[in-house]
């Protein structure tokens, strides 16, 4: 076992000692050296008494680098606490010297040991020197010989500031990294020209093709504390049109234990890309609002209910009830929120559409709050599931408002979505129908009802940005329904922090709209992934249009016809003037529409037509129902729209 552990561990030891070895070697010249240059390079001393005094100089050389142990760092990883080491092993080793120096002339113990103290002084200035200058000349060898078969690819950084150099020094000190920095981008002026550990700074205009092409440069890695999202976007796309790949270097308060490792620059993605600026809320709102609530969150493990619960998870609360029918996302949920230092909530395995399950619940949590994130929500599944989507995108949220009701819930919150508005699919329809419920329920005055409407959420289950992903990985084609189609996109704390502070401001009735900024064309967002993956557009991949899918919109709409909008607080965040509502006619026709759905009345979709007259469908089978003055109408509705964008 001993003889073991001895051969495993052996070519570790001997290089440490390799190194003692050669220091001490180092040391003996540099001792020879020092009297030559005291004496004018010449032999004019006693030789005799440097063959006498060198033995003992390296003991105390020995001894100096031991005690340090400044010849146990690794060689190749030379840096700036390798030459403090060295440093202090040569001030001690001089501190030494001169003691007994000192010491032998008061006492005279030897003769010949009566060193000059200026060769002590020159001896200690070349040894140092010396010392640094090997171990940096062996890792300047082996980056550029031994590496040098290893470098597959060329780097540039863009950002020569502190940030850039620690990029540098990532992607240098790597032993297993096949990069080679070509150069530094920066926009300073000042900066440009200059070299930086022997690296050249080029100005910005300098990406360009002819200069990628002739540094052979095949990534781009931008490493800008607290870049501005907008900004990064101008410079990613001044880049996806060449061959190269574009990486970023993640924020400081990310990076392990304050240091930058190479493995952790990442590929830019697309959501980096239309990462929006955060929504500036009032956390004090949101905390009064949730202080001593008991919470009850339906659809707690999907994507927007999930955030949510994390982000109620933050404050001061009384009690959190996560409700979802999904087994396996629950307990995911669950067990990141106790890894996180999470313990004061429930997980519930339940479906919503179970009555007498929820009453059950409301009677035995007793919630406060409501927040009402299940939901169907895949457009073309619905349009030919229309029975499930009523069920439980309606019937659901009709039950959960009649409960808040009979249980005096303080306030009732409800995601819907942009598909609401004017809406061409049957999944719309419903969400748009239980706007409606939520409408005639707010009425009586018992439990303050609000509702909040977004676009797109960026990294949801089934949104389009996972799917190109995954159709990237395999090798394309990506597909796409239309050419000209545009969605609008939020991320999930965004969208989450939306729904927190629609809670804390919502007096009752409201349905909150987000300032969502531009729609994006989902070609271009095609196109885009496809070349930050290093990939060329039709070339490697290509996009594939298959025609829109049932029920599915060119565009999406924050307001329907004849609404408009009321400022709230803050300028990103708007209340939907909606159209009066016959509310007693409006409440029996959806109970007519729940209960027909329940003995699969034929007509179902008719009478949600009848319930939102400004539901059209779009290429799907269920536009014979809708009359041709209305179809017509509806087309050149789009076509205004198309113009406008």
């Amino acid at each position: 076992m001993i003889k073991n552990y001895l051969v495993s561990n052996a070519h570790r030891y001997a290089s440490k000692w390799l190194v003692l070895g050669i220091d001490i070697a180092i040391i003996s010249l540099s001792f020879i050296l020092s009297y030559l240059i005291r004496f004018n390079l010449t032999l004019d001393f006693d030789k005799e008494m440097l063959f006498i005094q060198l033995p003992i100089v390296t003991l105390i050389a020995l001894v100096a680098f031991i005690f340090t142990g400044s010849y146990k760092g690794v060689v190749r990883h030379t840096g700036v606490r390798d030459v403090y080491n060295i440093f202090n092993a040569i001030c001690l080793s001089s501190i030494l010297s001169i003691f007994m120096v000192i010491v032998n002339r008061q006492f005279g113990f030897m003769d010949d040991f009566t060193i000059p103290l200026s060769i002590i002084i020159i001896h200690s200035l070349i040894s140092f020197i010396a010392l640094t200058a090997s171990r940096y000349i062996f890792k300047t060898l082996f980056y550029n010989l031994v590496k040098k078969f290893k470098v597959s690819k060329n780097v540039l950084i863009y950002g020569a500031g502190e940030s850039g150099i620690l990029t540098y020094n990532a992607l240098t000190s790597h032993s297993g990294s096949n990069a080679r920095v070509v150069g530094y981008i920066d926009d300073d002026i000042k900066k440009v020209g200059k070299n930086i550990n022997g690296i050249k700074v080029y100005g910005r205009d300098m990406l360009n093709e002819f200069f990628l092409n002739k540094k052979e440069v095949s990534e781009v890695i931008f490493s800008i504390n607290n870049i501005d999202n907008v900004k990064l976007r101008e410079l990613v796309e001044s880049l996806v049109d060449y061959s190269v790949q574009v990486k970023i270097v993640p924020p400081v308060d990310k990076w392990i234990n304050g240091e930058l490792k190479a493995s952790q620059i990442k590929q830019v993605q697309i959501e980096d890309l239309l990462n929006r600026v955060p929504i500036d809320i009032k956390k004090s709102k949101i905390s009064n609002q949730l202080k001593e609530q008991v919470i009850m969150v339906t659809g707690g493990a999907g994507s927007i209910g999930s955030e949510i619960v994390r982000q109620i998870a933050n404050y001061d609360y009384k009690s959190l009830i996560i409700i979802d029918q999904a087994e396996s996302a629950l307990y995911d949920l669950q067990q990141d929120l106790k890894q996180n230092g999470f313990h004061n909530f429930v997980p519930i395995v339940s479906d919503i559409r179970d009555k007498n399950r929820m009453n059950a619940l409301f009677q035995e949590h007793k919630p406060t709050m409501v927040f009402h994130a299940a939901a169907y929500k895949h457009v073309p599944l619905m349009e030919y599931n229309s029975y499930e989507a009523i069920k439980i995108n309606v019937a659901g949220t009709k039950m959960l408002v009649d409960l808040c009701l009979s249980h005096s819930v303080e306030k009732f919150v409800f995601v819907s979505t942009d598909k609401a508005v004017n809406p061409t699919n049957i999944m719309g329809a419903t969400k748009r129908i239980a706007e409606m419920y939520i409408s005639c329920a707010n009425q009586e005055n018992k439990t303050k009802f609000i509702t909040t409407r977004f676009g797109n959420v960026l990294g949801s289950n089934g949104s389009v940005i996972p799917l190109f992903k995954k159709q990237i990985e395999k090798g394309g084609p990506l597909t796409l329904t239309h050419k000209d189609i545009t969605r609008f996109f939020m991320t999930i704390p965004e969208a989450s922090q939306l729904v927190l502070e629609a809670a804390a401001m919502g007096q009752g009735g409201e349905i909150f709209i987000f300032d969502m900024g531009k729609s994006i064309k989902i070609f271009d967002l095609a196109k885009n992934m496809i070349k930050l993956s290093g990939l060329k557009y039709p070339e490697d991949i290509d996009i594939k249009i298959t025609g829109l899918r049932p029920g599915e919109k060119l565009y999406e709409e924050l307001l329907a016809n004849g609404e408009n909008t009321l400022p709230t607080y803050h300028k990103k965040i708007m209340i939907s003037k909606v159209r009066e509502l016959n509310y007693a006619e409006v409440r029996s026709q959806i109970d007519e529409l729940c209960v027909s759905n329940m003995f699969f009345n034929k007509d179902i979709v008719k009478i949600m037509k009848t319930i939102v007259p400004e539901f059209v469908s779009n290429n799907s089978k269920f536009c014979e129902l809708d009359p041709k003055e209305k179809l017509e109408a509806d087309k050149n509705n789009k076509k205004d729209k198309i113009l406008q964008s």
